[in-house]
């Protein structure tokens, strides 16, 4: 699903720590939002996202960026992942479960998405081939909102 939400940053979806640096080296001053693959938090974990995420912000200090960790419709991966310390999710906002998921992230200080933003997903790139990283640099250089995010598939 993807939302029109007002983010303030430009969005990338990151399946890897090489995407997120690549995300943030391009970003420069005015950030970047990275977003996790859809549904990641059920198959890769918080964990392994809040890690991609730290050391990727470790190797380019002061690059602002917030991350979030998408948990497709699953309220229980959503609830473990606010206790894991994950502080903006994306839950499918048609989950009956939402509104309960939703009050549980109020309570923990975190926030939740009830869809995706719009980004462009590295995971269809090639960054080390000129073309697709000048594609990354012009997305992230664009002002929201976006349009037409993700590259269709090859």
């Amino acid at each position: 699903m993807t939302a029109r939400i007002s983010i303030g940053l430009p969005a990338v979806t990151v399946h890897g720590l090489a995407q997120a640096e690549a995300a943030l080296s391009a970003a420069g001053p005015r950030g970047v939002l990275l977003l996790s693959a859809p549904g990641a938090a059920g198959f890769a974990g918080p964990a392994w996202f809040l890690e991609v995420v730290a050391e990727a912000a470790r190797r380019h200090p002061g690059v602002p960026q917030r991350a979030a960790l998408d948990c497709g419709g699953a309220a229980g991966t959503a609830l473990a992942a606010l206790r894991a310390g994950v502080r903006l999710l994306v839950l499918d906002g048609a989950c009956p479960a939402f509104p309960a998921v939703a009050a549980a992230a109020a309570e923990a200080g975190a926030e939740i998405w009830p869809g995706r933003p719009r980004s462009l997903d590295l995971g269809r790139l090639d960054l080390g081939r000129r073309d697709d990283l000048a594609r990354l640099r012009a997305w992230l250089a664009m002002e929201a909102p976006q349009e037409g995010g993700t590259p269709p598939a090859p």
